[in-house]
């Protein structure tokens, strides 16, 4: 009898937190909905960051191209760039912590030229604290935040491309109906 209420008291309480879990709007982030079907990246070559943008976008469903003139839009990386710089001492004058910057500048526009989204920057940090006798571990812990910085620009940028609104061409007055 004792098994039996603890094992409903389990279940009561798991339904009443995905009850709670749904009434409060939560859902899980899908996939992004962006407002083209076709784009071309201008980006270098060998950019990490540019290989991961690309593998998100099509598992999207959104064509890649390897043309400027068959995509909707263009998406060009103006700027990438990571840094570390010292955020706070010891008192005997040894480096305790860092802070790492990734910051990205990119721009949207359709094949026309039109800007869809005018350059922008994002810039993340993660401050890290530092030992001298865990060199190598900090070392890793660097390069696995530097690619979780990666990760969040590359959502950030999506996120953003996503609020792009494509308003339709409208005829210049008279130009309709001509012959």
């Amino acid at each position: 009898m004792r098994q039996y209420r603890e094992t409903f008291t389990k279940w009561l309480l798991l339904l009443s937190v995905a009850v709670a879990l749904s009434a409060c709007g939560f859902h899980l982030r899908g996939k992004p909905d962006l407002p083209f079907k076709s784009i071309y990246l201008n980006v270098a070559v060998n950019s990490p960051m540019g290989l991961q943008l690309k593998r998100y976008l099509k598992a999207s469903g959104i064509i890649v191209t390897d043309n400027k003139k068959d995509a909707e839009a263009i998406f060009q990386l103006l700027a990438e760039s990571q840094d570390q710089k010292i955020l706070t001492l010891s008192t005997v004058g040894q480096v305790s912590e860092y802070v790492l910057y990734r910051r990205a500048t990119f721009s949207v526009t359709d094949a026309k030229g039109k800007v869809l989204l005018p350059p922008s920057e994002i810039v993340l940090k993660r401050n890290i604290s530092y030992n001298e006798q865990q060199a190598l571990a900090k070392q890793a812990e660097t390069v696995i935040l530097y690619n979780d910085m990666q990760t969040d620009l590359v959502q950030q940028i999506l996120r953003r491309m996503e609020a792009i609104t494509l308003t339709p061409e409208v005829p210049v007055d008279g130009a309709e109906g001509t012959k």
